[in-house]
């Protein structure tokens, strides 16, 4: 077909109408984009829930006080959650969760409670101990979880840093292996509801079960909360055969084969707390 043939193209062209109705949509477009700000604005946002820190070697009424504390609750509202939630505690433990309140950091919003923020401690605590290696260790020392996570509080308590436990936890199993008294003043603080590095023939003498200068074997409940390196050095202890152990000073623990060199470390430690008293 020739050109001259071709039946000619017509170019669209918008009208008048046409063209302001574009112009109109446009508009709307625009302002919708300019509202969806202001809507969101004005829309509730979702709650960006709190942190709530449990630090290693916390005693269950510590994290009950924090706890209280977080969720703005009268004093004591979770001690008596504790004995009211039902937790998913072992049966050794009976019905007591100290030990078993694992440190971490627990989001918390305003529809926490203190028996669900409880519930969560206990299910990380199951998780820790429930791992094969927690459970395989135990069984080779030949303990339950429960008396692991016992001797692991022991552990969090007495090291003076994080690479003592492994060889304060071989001074727990060899006296446990020659059934001698732990002899832990850690055990003797929690039984008399106290924290202290000094310790008086008198406190030995106390009639208590965490006394373990004069009941052998391990204390009948955790006196702590254990993190996951005292658990692991629970489980795998440092090889050694020592039997003693002081800190003489922050940075400085001997270990102690004999109760001759263990007498000489303690003395030093007896002189420098002179001192510092003295000053």
């Amino acid at each position: 077909m020739s050109p001259e043939n071709r039946p000619r193209r017509r170019r669209a062209r918008l009208t008048r109408r046409g063209r302001l109705t574009i112009l109109f949509g446009a508009l709307l477009v625009l302002a919708a984009a300019a509202a969806v700000p202001l809507l969101l604005r004005g829309a509730p946002q979702p709650e960006q829930p709190r942190r709530l820190i449990v630090p290693e070697g916390w005693r269950a009424a510590q994290i009950y006080a924090a706890v209280d504390r977080e969720l703005k609750v009268a004093p004591g509202t979770t001690a008596a959650a504790a004995k009211a939630a039902g937790l998913d505690l072992p049966a050794e433990a009976k019905g007591n969760p100290e030990g078993f309140l694992f440190p971490a950091t627990y989001p918390v919003t305003s529809k926490s409670t203190p028996a669900s923020v409880l519930a969560q401690m206990v299910r990380t605590a199951n998780l820790e101990l429930g791992a094969q290696a927690v459970a395989l260790g135990s069984k080779a020392h030949g303990m339950t979880p429960y008396q692991t996570a016992t001797l692991a509080s022991i552990v969090q308590a007495e090291a003076d840093n994080p690479a003592d436990m492994g060889k304060v936890a071989r001074v727990v199993h060899n006296r446990l292996a020659r059934s001698m008294p732990l002899q832990m003043d850690s055990t003797l603080n929690y039984a008399l509801n106290r924290s202290t590095i000094d310790t008086t023939l008198d406190d030995t003498r106390i009639d208590s079960p965490f006394n373990t200068y004069r009941r052998q074997g391990l204390p009948p409940t955790p006196i702590a909360s254990p993190g996951s390196a005292a658990m692991a050095a629970a489980v795998e202890p440092t090889p050694g055969d020592w039997l003693f152990f002081v800190t003489v000073r922050p940075g400085d623990t001997r270990f102690s084969r004999t109760y001759e060199e263990h007498k000489r470390h303690v003395a030093e430690f007896n002189k420098l707390r002179a001192a510092a008293h003295a000053t």
